[in-house]
């Protein structure tokens, strides 16, 4: 050992400026420079959480320089410069230099603009330390010492029980790779020389040893020996092996529940549905042993392992230790990481269990449902497309297409509220293939031809009804013609056989005015003949217009004309008959013309003579009665001149006989009445049997007296006043013919032939007053009596 300080002593006692400028002109040595200050900024910068590769790169512009700096003395510096100019560099790099210098730590030929800087540092190393909050800086002269001591304790820190070998002095590198290796992983000193730099190396480097002792010093500042740093470090390695063990134990543990998880999710992620609620159930209990017997233990694992951890760290830092970094990927992050993963496939294979129960109940329920509502639908459709397709229109009348139309319309109202069954059982088929229902081939295909039978059911149904409507219109309008056929053929018909009654009937006329009246009308009754026709034709067009409709449209009709019997065959019977009645008409009409010409002359020649001797008998009536009372002179003067009227009127006696010639050709004739005068036969007859039998009774009547005053002895005076007397009552009585005169004119046909002279006289005058028309029976009802 006093060798090994006296040769060290000796090292460095060199002059420093020659021993310098050797090495500086050493590849090897810029190399192990470069390294080691790498390592030891390294160390500093990993509690910052970065780290440089390249000092020469990464220090260039000045960022991780200051950081540097601000983690070894725990202030902070100015403020950086972000930018990436050189200018912005040089800044940064000065503003480090500059604290360096602040801390009272010497800067020899170190600029911001050159690379000499790493040398002049590691040349510093030790009064670099000034600047980090540590116990007292470490003298200079003391750090000789220090390396073998530190040597000595790693190469000898088996006796505290670390597993790794004994130091072998005849191998140095071993130990001290050994070394170097436990000092990184037990004591955080990061290695900054490699064994091989010092063994192998005639000179190494003093700065570089320098700077790792110093590592030393701080990880065993505060003992003041070395035995009893020794004695710490033993403890701490007891300490070590045991939190060793707790590492060990939480590698373990957590490499089982990590792989327990990492076996588990895919389980919890396999989100393969089943298709029967059964298989789903067994999942879900599946599942539920999984809750209730798997996990359980590993939750209490993790807690142990969380446990372990805690206890592990709060051991570390209560010995000063570095905190423990479990294996990469075996971090209580990591696990709860994990854990939280597990958990939320758990959870979201849970509810993914419950959607798939609930999706198959549903699916179940759906499924039920549309079973039911396509039976029903089916049953309900069963034979309508037959029925549908039925023809019964073809040969149905116009009422029975009404009730078929009415029946239609039912069904379509029927076929109406069905539409929303199958929009429902569309719907539920759609819900059952969102749902993915094992069975939907089925259930698509069913539902497929429901549709189908649907669709067809109403192409069917509007194909009915619009033959149904079709017909309906052909036979509305066959009915339409039907009653325009029977509205116009009843009065034609009635027309026509008005018209063959008119023609055939025979008709009697006394006047050539009837007749001409007659002809007139039938000729009036041939000039509506064409118009007639064009009615007969109009007629026959619409019932030829109806079979035109039949042959169109292959109408199948059910009967005839339900409107009327009258038929086309008859119509035209009937007109061709009223055609062949006209001629006879004319004829007849023609021959009667002809009659009541020769008929007219009878009239006017029997009316000329009437006209005459009427007024002369009523005239001559009118003399007897003056006669009779204004007659003067003697009796037998008054009947002398009576006998000279009389014979005056029996000479009248021919005209009435030529008279009654003409009235019997009148008679032969059955003329029953003139126009031409007021006077008939009868009247002339009775005028004349009146006129006589008064000229004869007023002869009698001056004959009585004549033997009345004879035989009585009256005289002449006596005679004169009672003529007077009885004329006196003739004119009381006057007024009273007057009246009867303007009696009814078939009162005179009821007077007596019989009776006094006053009697006699009121009823000749009552029949010279009066027209009657000829009757055999003048008191018959036929009679006709026209006032004078």
């Amino acid at each position: 050992m006093d060798h090994y300080d006296s040769q060290q002593t000796n090292d460095y006692m060199q002059p420093e400026e020659d021993w310098d400028r050797d090495l500086l002109l050493d590849p090897a040595w810029e190399k192990q420079q470069r390294k080691t200050f790498t390592a030891w900024c390294n160390s500093h910068l990993r509690k910052a959480g970065t780290q440089i590769e390249n000092i020469e790169e990464d220090f260039r512009d000045g960022l991780k320089l200051m950081l540097l700096l601000e983690v070894i003395s725990g202030e902070r510096l100015a403020k950086p410069e972000r930018g990436k100019m050189r200018v912005h560099k040089i800044s940064n790099v000065n503003k480090a230099l500059d604290f360096i210098a602040s801390k009272g730590v010497k800067l020899v030929s170190i600029g911001a603009e050159g690379k000499a800087y790493l040398w002049c540092h590691s040349l510093q190393q030790p009064r670099m330390d000034n600047l980090q909050r540590s116990p007292a800086p470490l003298p200079g002269e003391l750090i000789p010492c220090d390396l073998p001591i530190a040597f000595y304790f790693i190469i000898d820190i088996n006796k505290l029980h670390f597993t790794f070998k004994s130091p072998q002095h005849d191998d140095p590198l071993t130990n001290l790779n050994t070394a170097f290796d436990v000092a990184e992983k037990y004591l955080d000193i990061p290695k900054m020389l490699d064994a091989e730099d010092i063994v192998g190396t005639a000179r190494p480097d003093e700065k570089a040893i320098m700077t790792y002792v110093s590592s030393f010093y701080h990880a065993f500042s505060g003992a003041q020996k070395a035995e009893t740093a020794a004695n710490r470090i033993c403890k701490v390695l007891a300490v070590n092996q045991e939190n060793e063990q707790l590492m060990e134990d939480y590698e373990k543990l957590a490499s089982d529940l990590l792989e327990w998880i990492r076996r588990t999710i895919p389980w919890l992620e396999n989100r393969v549905p089943e298709n029967t609620m059964h298989a789903m159930q067994q999942k879900l209990e599946d599942f539920r042993d999984y809750r209730r017997l798997h996990k359980p233990p590993k939750v209490q694992e993790k807690c142990q392992l969380e446990i372990n951890f805690n206890t592990l760290q709060t051991k570390l830092r209560l010995s000063n230790r570095p905190a423990f970094m479990p294996s990469e990927g075996r971090m209580v992050s990591d696990i709860n990481n994990a854990w939280g993963c597990l958990e939320q496939v758990e959870k979201g294979y849970e509810e993914w269990l419950l959607n798939e129960i609930r999706r198959l109940e549903r699916l179940d329920h759906l499924a039920e449902k549309f079973r039911q509502k396509a039976s029903i639908h089916e049953a309900w459709t069963d034979g309508k497309e037959a029925m549908l397709r039925q023809k019964d229109y073809e040969t149905a009348t116009l009422s029975e297409i009404k009730a078929l139309l009415k029946k239609h319309e039912a069904f379509e109202s029927d076929l109406a509220a069905h539409q929303d069954r199958v929009e429902q059982i569309a719907a539920i088929a759609q819900e059952l293939n969102e749902l993915d229902y094992y069975d939907s081939p089925s259930v698509n295909a069913r539902c497929q031809k429901i549709c189908d039978q649907w669709d067809n059911l109403g192409a069917l149904t509007q194909k009915r009804r619009e033959a149904l409507e079709r017909t309906e219109k052909l036979l509305e309008t066959i009915d339409q013609l039907y009653l325009e056929y029977a509205k116009r053929a009843a009065p034609f018909n009635n027309w026509m056989e008005g018209a063959m009654e008119d023609l055939q009937d025979t008709f009697i006329v006394h006047t050539i005015e009837e007749i001409q009246g007659l002809t007139t009308a039938h000729e009036q009754f041939k000039a509506t003949l064409p118009d007639a026709d064009k009615e007969r034709l109009a007629i026959l067009g619409i019932h030829n217009e109806v079979s035109k409709i039949v042959q169109t449209y292959h109408v199948n009709m059910a009967g005839t004309n339900p409107y009327t019997t009258i038929t086309p065959q008859e119509i035209n019977g009937k007109w061709d008959h009223v055609r062949q009645l006209v001629p006879r008409r004319d004829q007849a009409l023609t021959e009667e013309h002809a009659r009541q010409q020769h008929n007219e002359r009878l009239r006017k020649q029997f009316g000329a003579q009437a006209n005459v001797i009427g007024p002369w008998i009523q005239t001559k009536m009118e003399e007897i009665g003056r006669i009779s009372i204004e007659m003067h002179g003697t009796l037998e003067d008054q009947l002398s001149h009576l006998r000279q009227y009389e014979k005056s009127i029996v000479n009248y006696k021919p005209k009435i006989d030529q008279l009654e010639g003409d009235h019997q050709l009148i008679q032969e004739a059955l003329i029953f009445d003139n126009k031409h005068t007021n006077y008939t036969m009868e009247h002339i007859r009775v005028g004349w049997e009146q006129l006589l039998t008064t000229i004869a009774r007023t002869i009698n009547e001056v004959e009585n007296q004549i033997l009345t005053r004879d035989a009585k002895g009256i005289s002449q005076e006596q005679m004169n006043e009672f003529r007077a007397s009885f004329n006196h009552f003739d004119r009381v009585r006057a007024p009273s013919c007057a009246f009867l005169v303007a009696l009814p004119r078939d009162v005179g046909c009821h007077a007596s032939e019989e009776g006094e002279k006053g009697e006699t006289a009121v009823s000749l005058v009552q029949t010279v007053g009066r027209k009657r028309t000829f009757d055999p029976d003048p008191c018959s009802p036929t009679m006709r009596s026209h006032p004078q």
